[in-house]
């Protein structure tokens, strides 16, 4: 693994385990912007449930609107802010987008809390619903259909891998004289250098 690389893992890893040891409530939320096929850009809050060298992963419908975006224009920025960590601290990482191999999914998903996991059955993600009640009977008929035995992870559903190409480390500091450490792939070779705030 290129050194570079490994330092900005190391440097988020410890970074989270900082912020789950201040108290954040949710360490592993962040904002991921995605783009459409004619750029148009969208982004909401998902949880990180892995990380290492080859990127950051999250789990999805497919058939949502980040999953057809993703699909459409596979890059992505993912966004980390952790209030609870001294004045304030970032991570942010932009790259492409890659599907995780099914045998990731299904261990992942067989870790889903039953509920969990029958809600990824229920839901049409993204799509409008006439009513909440809608939703629930949807629920009811998988609950039923799967009662007495495992939840299989659906087709439709399955994690998508952010492969960096860029880490920036953001240390926010008194009066807006911030530290920024940007780590960016050039040519293959990992690169760092310090921006201004």
């Amino acid at each position: 693994m290129d050194p570079l690389l490994a330092e900005a893992i190391d440097t988020f890893t410890a970074l989270l385990a900082e912020a789950r040891e201040a108290g954040d409530p949710e360490p592993t939320a962040m904002t991921l912007a995605t783009a459409d096929a004619a750029g148009r850009p969208s982004a909401r809050t998902v949880l990180l449930k892995a990380h290492d060298a080859r990127g950051f992963v999250f789990y999805t419908n497919y058939d949502s609107r980040k999953g057809r975006q993703l699909t459409e224009n596979p890059h992505a920025a993912l966004l980390f802010l952790w209030k609870t960590l001294r004045e304030q601290v970032q991570a942010k990482i932009e790259g492409t987008v890659e599907p995780v191999s099914l045998a990731e999914a299904d261990a992942y998903f067989a870790t889903r809390p039953r509920p969990s996991q029958i809600g990824a059955w229920a839901s049409l993600q993204s799509q409008a619903m006439a009513s909440r009640e809608q939703f629930e009977a949807r629920f009811a008929a998988f609950e039923k259909k799967f009662e007495g035995g495992e939840v299989p992870r659906p087709p439709h559903w399955s994690g998508f891998r952010v492969v960096p190409e860029r880490i920036e480390i953001w240390y926010g500091a008194r009066y807006r004289l911030h530290e920024r450490q940007h780590y960016e792939r050039v040519d293959g070779a990992w690169t760092k250098r310090m921006l201004y705030p």
